[in-house]
């Protein structure tokens, strides 16, 4: 068994409750880990956009210069909007990134964890430099791969490269969503980024579904009958 595999788990079944409630902090050791057994270099990858009822999924893989992480480096959900844009300058110009997404079209035809995997496997294979491992956030490694990987449950609270993958992946998708704001402005895209909130909800009740919504999510799919 590689020494990835062999990773010591973060709480062990009598550890304190003091310490099984202790933060998940990310680091870069899961990558040196890889390192170590031969597999450099190692690429992070994330999706952002699963459950909002309109827009596509988008995936972003990145492998890190050990020797430029940025600060701060944490689940984008953590992150402020302004800290987010932030890194994602600092991320672009010291890594090496690739980004691809799923349409709403094609999570109809598929469904919402096909269409992430695709888009996450897309991401990984478009990378300027081929990654030796990648680590995925979940619970799946995208088949169809030329290289092995790990799906790390919380990876993008554990894992720098998927952190970062994963501010990436939230970015691009929520400047996607302001741009559709300004084609549809009836559902106001840019404040929700297509999530079922009030405003959203409402808009589909006025104005009904555009191209951009996922007719297989609830309460659309009703509408598609």
């Amino acid at each position: 068994m590689c020494e990835l595999c062999r990773m010591p788990r973060s709480t062990s079944p009598d550890s304190p409750m003091l310490f099984d409630e202790a933060p998940i902090i990310p680091t870069f050791e899961l990558e040196l880990i890889a390192r170590r057994a031969g597999h450099w270099p190692v690429a992070g990858a994330d999706e952002a956009g699963r459950g909002p009822l309109a827009g596509p999924v988008v995936a972003a893989a990145v492998i890190l210069d050990p020797e430029r992480i940025p600060q701060g480096l944490n689940d984008s959900k953590q992150l402020t909007a302004a800290r987010r844009e932030a890194l994602f300058v600092e991320i672009l110009a010291t890594a090496t990134v690739s980004i691809a997404s799923s349409s709403a079209a094609r999570i109809d035809t598929t469904d919402i964890r096909k269409a992430s995997l695709d888009a996450m496997r897309r991401a990984i294979c478009s990378l300027a430099v081929p990654a030796s491992y990648v680590l995925t956030d979940g619970l799946d490694v995208p088949a169809g791969l030329a290289c092995p990987g790990k799906a790390v449950v919380k990876g993008d609270a554990r894992s720098f490269s998927i952190a970062a993958a994963s501010i990436v992946a939230k970015v691009t998708r929520d400047r996607m969503m302001a741009r559709a704001g300004d084609v549809f402005p009836a559902y106001g895209f840019a404040a929700h980024a297509g999530y079922g909130t009030a405003q959203h909800r409402a808009g589909i009740e006025l104005h009904g579904p555009c191209s951009l919504h996922r007719m297989s999510f609830r309460p659309l799919k009703k509408e598609a009958v």
